[in-house]
């Protein structure tokens, strides 16, 4: 459950607009303040206190506090379902020049629990631009604060990792709001899927001039509104499925593949997940995950999973691909990571895997491939912009798999 307060808001939806699950909690925005000085501190569990004002909605929120190193994106990050019950910080300096548009958002609504930034812009230079940053963190009720910390923040969090903190503009004193902080709950353990999933089942199509060729069942642990549009371009009809729907509910769809999302939270906790991801392995439907989606592939192949110190989050992460040497620069948005055998192919309940691909920065396991069976996956995010588009060709390998099983299946037919 986010620890944030909210106002009422217009319902979460996906890209199709089905409403998401989500928290009912309240926050009171800071409607006609915008240029009002309100100061604002920011307490880490540790003890650590930032000073600053506000920038967003007046109000409190609590969370796990974490960096993000992109320069740009800040309306994918903001409304990336996988930052839910997260307090992001921006390492970019200013942060809020091109505005927000009605078009770049990953979701229905912003997701973080709380923003933290140097210098918010204090204009919008973009011709799509509907608002500025600051009004649509108002509007949304959310808390976040502006102070020239940030680099000192972020260096705290890489020396001592990711923790649980506060932003707040109504409780000024450190010692009370760090008790509160202290009994706000930690992301490990944290089951969060539900809270950010679709509640109804819908469909996005091919654009107009392009026929459709497969049928994607989409497990939506968090999606981000730009996935199922990488795929339906390349002729794939993605229905979009809740959370909680099962291996049976997936294979009575007859779907050419399955793909498992990004989401929030800790994979140890989606046993729902996992067994679904079971059964479609167990179907030999050829399966794709990212994210989220990645590490539900390493518990179903029996591998554990585990928090990392202060994850990955930015648009500059290099992996290597582990059969060609190459080397992708990736976005990618992950507190925790799948522990595997980096030396080569090792033994599952559905034949042999192999890692393929490796974090250069400190060897995290960045994607996972079953070598007997038409599945793989990606710990970092194809559908971004990252290199700028280095990791696109994994929705190409996906669609390739889905055709040569398909070419299988027909020929055993025959």
């Amino acid at each position: 459950m986010s620890h944030h307060a909210r106002t009422p808001a217009r319902p979460a939806a996906g890209p199709a607009g089905a409403p998401r699950r989500s928290d009912q909690t309240t926050t009171t925005p800071a409607e006609g303040k915008k240029n009002v000085q309100v100061p604002a501190i920011l307490v880490l569990e540790d003890g650590r206190v930032f000073h600053g004002v506000s920038f967003g909605a007046e109000g409190e929120t609590f969370g796990e506090i974490v960096f993000n190193t992109g320069m740009t994106g800040y309306q994918e990050t903001l409304t990336d379902p996988s930052y839910h019950r997260q307090i992001v910080v921006m390492t970019a300096p200013h942060v809020g020049n091109t505005g927000v548009n009605d078009d770049d958002p990953e979701s229905g609504r912003i997701w973080v629990a709380g923003y933290v930034v140097r210098e918010p812009s204090r204009i919008s230079s973009n011709w799509r631009a509907k608002r500025t940053l600051g009004e649509e963190l108002r509007r949304q009720g959310v808390v976040g604060i502006a102070m020239p910390g940030t680099r000192a923040l972020t260096r705290h969090l890489r020396d001592r990792g990711v923790m649980r903190a506060a932003v707040s503009t109504v409780e000024l004193d450190p010692a009370k709001l760090l008790e509160r902080v202290l009994a706000s709950p930690r992301m490990a353990g944290a089951d969060l899927v539900e809270e950010v999933t679709t509640t109804e089942p819908y469909t996005v199509h091919p654009p107009a001039g392009v026929p459709t060729r497969f049928t994607v069942a989409a497990v939506d642990l968090g999606i981000k509104a730009m996935t199922p549009q990488r795929l339906a371009e390349r002729g794939c009809e993605v229905r979009v499925l809740p959370a909680d729907t099962t291996a049976e509910q997936i294979l009575a769809l007859d779907p050419d593949g399955v793909f498992f999302s990004n989401g929030p939270g800790d994979p140890a906790t989606a046993d729902t997940a996992v067994a679904a991801m079971r059964g479609v392995l167990d179907a030999g439907t050829p399966l794709f995950g990212i994210c989220f989606g990645n590490q539900i592939l390493g518990r179903a192949l029996g591998l554990q999973t585990y928090k990392l110190p202060f994850g990955h989050r930015g648009v500059n992460q290099p992996v290597r691909d582990t059969r060609t040497g190459r080397v992708y620069i990736t976005s990618q948005n992950h507190g925790f990571a799948v522990r595997a055998d980096l030396d080569g192919p090792f033994d599952t309940p559905y034949g042999r895997a192999e890692v393929s691909y490796v974090g250069l920065n400190d060897n995290v396991v960045e994607g996972l491939r079953l070598l007997d069976r038409p599945a793989f996956s990606a710990q970092f995010h194809p559908e971004a912009a990252a290199g700028p588009h280095d990791a696109a060709d994994l929705f190409d390998a996906f669609v390739e798999m889905m055709a040569a099983h398909r070419d299988a299946r027909e020929s055993a037919r025959a």
